[in-house]
Formats: structure tokens, sequence, C-alpha cells
């Protein structure tokens, strides 16, 4: 099978096709980030890098079987300011329409965000299909809903795996926690969702053994919890690099007015992405490629469809 991937970032479309047993003649990938496309290099060597997706230089490759993409999602999302088609970011989406009716795969694989029906019912109209909405929960400990629109057949909800937040924690090690500010139990300053900026979350942390952690047990209704069994989203909102949950807590409660944050191979686990696949770049890049990833097990789900 020979594929395009659009926007392909850290070529999760890669890891998803291998995972669902999907035999890959050719992988071919536009993406511009070059943290992103040093970590699929590192990981996927026989991967052919096209570059930016807005230029005319590979309207030459062989038959494509398979066009997958999920294009900036910052315009159409929730989080974001609602600017849908006026955004640049958003504008992209039609670089997967012109490819669609170039190359005439045979199959096509677009995700995207929840987004204002206005949006929802363009992109169906352009694809020609209904999107299916996927929440990540059924097959990762975080709550991540996503819609996604594909004429791969027999497509449907998968089952609960039944992972929870417990499942993807390190043990055995120190961790890093952020002590919460003022009066915010979230250790944030803001009104927004709970968010952890990548690029300063450095500046306010303290180290705390592992006893500080405390107990994730599975469902117990005859006690109160003290910890989500699911985490809320982690997303890219806004213009700077953030790791963003849209509901609950980026950060863990621990006690004493700390909350640990989730270090980078969690965050890989919640979007069951390899262990320390990330592990080629700075931590702040890791963390930003992993707000912005496919969650891998809703897709191999997906693509398992392709057999």
């Amino acid at each position: 099978m020979n594929v395009l991937s659009l926007f392909d970032g850290m070529s999760c479309g890669r890891i998803a096709l291998e995972r669902a047993g999907i035999k890959v003649n050719n992988y071919f990938a536009a993406e511009i980030d070059k943290y992103a496309i040093k970590v699929s290099k590192a990981n996927w060597p026989d991967i052919e890098h096209l570059g930016d997706v807005t230029n005319n230089c590979f309207w030459d490759l062989p038959k494509i079987d398979l066009l997958i993409g999920g294009s900036p999602c910052q315009g159409f999302s929730f989080s974001g300011k609602q600017l849908n088609f006026d955004d640049p970011r958003s504008k992209l989406f039609f670089s997967f329409i012109d490819c669609l009716n170039a190359f005439k795969p045979k199959y096509f694989f677009l995700e995207n965000v929840r987004m204002k029906k206005e949006s929802e019912r363009v992109i169906t109209k352009l694809l020609g299909v209904d999107p299916i909405k996927i929440n990540s929960a059924l097959v990762s400990a975080q709550n991540r809903k996503r819609l996604y629109w594909t004429n791969i057949p027999g497509i449907c909800q998968p089952n609960d795996k039944g992972i929870i937040l417990r499942d993807i924690l390190e043990n055995g090690e120190n961790f890093v926690y952020q002590r919460a500010r003022g009066n915010n139990p979230g250790g944030l300053r803001s009104d927004k969702s709970p968010c952890m900026g990548a690029s300063s979350w450095q500046h306010n942390v303290k180290v705390l053994s592992k006893a500080a952690l405390v107990r994730i047990e599975r469902k117990n209704y005859s006690k109160p919890k003290i910890m989500p069994e699911k985490t809320g989203t982690l997303n890219t909102v806004n213009n700077a690099p953030k790791l963003c949950f849209d509901s609950g807590s980026t950060l863990i409660p621990v006690g004493g007015g700390d909350y640990r944050m989730l270090v980078p191979v969690e965050c890989e686990r919640l979007q069951t992405v390899p262990d320390n696949y990330t592990n080629h770049v700075s931590k702040t890049q890791r963390y930003k490629m992993l707000g912005n990833c496919w969650t891998i097990d809703v897709i191999v789900h997906i693509f398992k469809g392709l057999k």
C-alpha cells in the first residue's frame, strides 16, 4: 500500500498502520515542523519526506492507495477562537481536498476536532461521508473526542479497554510537581481549562519522591474519589505551545497544595504512542508534539478496516 500523509507530524499514521498489520510499500509525508520530522526520521528512516503541503513538488508520486491527514485544528477547535475557515490553519484543509481530487486514492481518512456544525457540514459535503465521533477514553486513559471522516469500511465504536490513569503512570522514580499558586487549586493563573505551558513550566516545579503520589484505584463507589480515572484532553491551544485538558486537570493532586505534572512518557501513553518515541527532541517539544498528535489506538481501530 502506498500512503500519503498530509500534516504528518511525527508520523502517527505510520505507527497505526504497523500496529493494525497493514503492509506499507511507500509512506510519503508532508510536514514542515523540524522537530516532528526529526522524531519521524529517528523512528522511520524509510519515510520519504516531502516538505510543505502547499508546494506542488509531489504531484508526480506513484499511485496513492490511502490518503490520511489531520489538518491543523486550532482554527476549528472549541478551545480556540472559532475562526473556522477564515483561519489560515483551517484553510490547509483544502490541501487535503486538492490531494484527494488529484490522487483519487481508494481510501481516505481525515481527523479533526469537534467544531461548529456549520464547519462540520462543509467538510462532510466536500468529503461525501459523515464523520464518526470517537472518544479516546475507550482505548486510553484520556477523554479526547474527535471527528473522523473516512471511506474505510466497517467503522464503528471501539470496545472499551477499561484503561484508567493509574495504568499509564510511571513508578519507582522521582516526579515533577507544580505548586499551586494563590487560591487556585489547579496551580495555574487562568479562568480557562487548566493548561500547562510547555515552554515555561520548568520554572515552577519541585521534585518530590514517589511517596507523595496519591493512590489511583479502580471504581469503588463506597468511598469518594481523590483522583480522576481519566484525564482531560491532551491538546495544544492558543498561540503558545501548551498541553491543555479541555476538562479535568493537567495536574495530579498529591496533597499539601502540590500537583504532579505528567512526564513525557506518560503523555505518550495517554496517546497510546510507544514509550520514548519522542525522546529525540527536548522535553518542551515532546509535550507540544504529543498535544498535537493522534491517539494511536483509535486510528488502529479504524485502519483495521483496510484488511
